[in-house]
């Protein structure tokens, strides 16, 4: 659907994103919750998100499908797929389970403002290409916007950029009329999307260079799962298969991260054999060991050992160093050797995009997302009606936690509505008031650029584990759906004024901001 009304259109639940998060949540919405009426607003012209808007080469998931599809719809293909597969495989999920008419394409949400004597959200929409204006209402919002700004990724201002004679691309806004056939590409960066890109254009580039500033980790696996295989083998339904091998590699994943933290030394060596049977060892020694313990940041996935492969082949070589300056050919670089190039890609990450850019008011005041407190990375103090979800950072694939966040915020559905309670939000109880409060997660834990970079735009955690966004899947399993929906960290009510509501903790923010 993407044809705008002027009138206002009231729904009980509003989905905001129509990518791997927003189609999640309304099958499970649709599922659970069938008396609800709601609908999705997507911004973009079709669904997808990062896999309808990147179109640089080579794109794919740097996770399996088997734990980033979703657990009702098996995924029969190789585990590291293409955006395309992605595509399609979301299109099926749409199609098959009649979401389509539920789906308002290009319709970007402005403004959600938060009235307690109605207890409605009213949304400022844009519409179309014609920029029209429209007006949603609902009772509750579910924010699956993702996390990043995808119109601009994020480059350095390095000096002298405006010297460089060729074009400077980021991988986001990559054009497609861009032609890299016989010419010298520098692709700057070390993390999945330079890997993606590079040994994507290098058998049609003169040469390509990877140039980073310091190593990454890297899993050189085959592009297909062992268990899979073996269950196909047997004639096992594929629904089964996608069940069994999802856990397994949850199980995997989960113990091999348990053994990053307790032996971070012999993950190291487990994680640079793998690229030791591609490159020799001086090359791994230099460009691919990182000075940090495994899973500080993400693993990058290199799927049969393609960018190993590229840098073998001579088509591709790896550059560690820092740059000095642009100049007019290429990069000069610190240690004084210059790169000749006649496109530089910047494959530098992500801005991180908080709730879409979208001005969210409560009761006239505009909301400060970074003065919130989170209620288990999906709810925050003084924003009512309304759950966010922001998966997993580390081993643990996006999707999982969709799946976690989904059932619990239909069971609150359900519950508000046997209790006959309009509104909900999350306060700090009596014997909360006094705990820490910490940045949204602990640097010392997770730290990539991005994150560093965006910290400050992140609501705050407690030292207590439901005031804190957790990273452990299998925990989380367990505990979501045993949280007791009448403990008082949940308010709930009618029509309540401003006035009327709780402290909930968010002053308590402003003090240590």
């Amino acid at each position: 659907m993407s044809s705008p009304s002027q009138s206002v259109q009231h729904f009980d639940v509003l989905i905001i994103g129509a990518g791997i998060s927003g189609i999640g949540a309304a099958y499970e919405l649709k599922q659970q919750c069938p008396d609800m009426s709601f609908a999705v607003l997507e911004g973009l012209e079709s669904f997808g998100g990062t896999w309808l808007w990147h179109k640089y080469p080579g794109v794919r998931s740097d996770s399996d499908l088997y734990t980033f599809g979703y657990r009702f719809k098996p995924w029969l293909g190789a585990p590291i797929a293409s955006a395309q597969e992605i595509l399609k495989y979301l299109g099926e999920v749409i199609s098959e389970n009649d979401l389509d008419r539920h789906i308002h394409y290009q319709h970007r949400v402005v403004t959600a403002a938060w009235n307690s004597d109605a207890a409605l959200w009213t949304l400022d929409v844009i519409c179309g290409g014609d920029a029209t204006p429209a007006q949603f209402t609902c009772n509750f919002l579910w924010m699956c916007q993702g996390y990043y700004r995808h119109a601009k990724g994020h480059t350095p201002a390095w000096p002298d950029m405006d010297r460089f004679s060729g074009p400077v691309i980021h991988p986001q806004t990559w054009p497609e009329d861009l032609s890299y056939k016989d010419k010298k590409v520098v692709v700057i960066g070390s993390g999945a999307t330079a890997a993606t890109v590079v040994p994507a254009i290098a058998e049609e580039c003169a040469h390509v260079t990877l140039l980073q500033r310091s190593p990454s980790y890297f899993s050189p696996g085959r592009n297909r799962h062992w268990l899979a295989d073996v269950l196909r083998e047997l004639s096992v339904d594929e629904a089964w298969i996608h069940e069994i091998v999802r856990r397994r590699i949850v199980a995997d994943q989960a113990k091999f991260l348990r053994h990053a933290i307790d032996e971070p030394e012999a993950a190291t060596d487990e994680l640079l054999k793998g690229v030791r049977a591609y490159l020799p060892d001086d090359v791994v020694d230099v460009h691919f060991t990182p000075s940090y313990r495994p899973w500080r940041q993400r693993i990058a996935v290199a799927p049969d050992g393609d960018l190993f492969k590229c840098i073998t082949s001579g088509k591709a070589s790896i550059v560690t160093d820092h740059i000095e300056r642009f100049v007019e050919q290429g990069v000069r670089l610190k240690s004084g050797q210059t790169l000749d190039a006649d496109i530089i890609v910047t494959a530098t990450g992500f801005d991180i995009c908080v709730l879409g850019d979208i001005r969210f008011v409560i009761d006239g005041e505009v909301l400060n997302f970074a003065e919130t407190i989170t209620y288990r990375g999906l709810m925050f103090t003084g924003v009512p009606n309304m759950a966010w979800i922001f998966g997993y950072f580390r081993a643990a694939s996006w999707t999982l936690r969709v799946d976690l966040v989904a059932d619990f915020i239909c069971r609150l559905l359900r519950h508000m509505k046997s209790r006959g309670a309009r509104t909900v939000e999350v306060a700090l109880r009596p014997e909360d008031m006094g705990m820490k409060l910490l940045p949204w997660i602990d640097d010392e834990v997770f730290n990539p650029g991005y994150l560093m970079r965006g910290m400050h735009l992140l609501p705050k955690r407690g030292d207590k584990s439901e005031w804190a966004h957790s990273q452990d899947y299998w925990w989380e399993r367990d505990v979501l759906p045993l949280v007791d929906l009448d403990d008082p960290v949940f308010v709930y009510g009618g029509a309540m004024c401003s006035a009327e509501r709780p402290d909930n903790g968010t002053a308590a923010v402003r003090e240590i901001a």
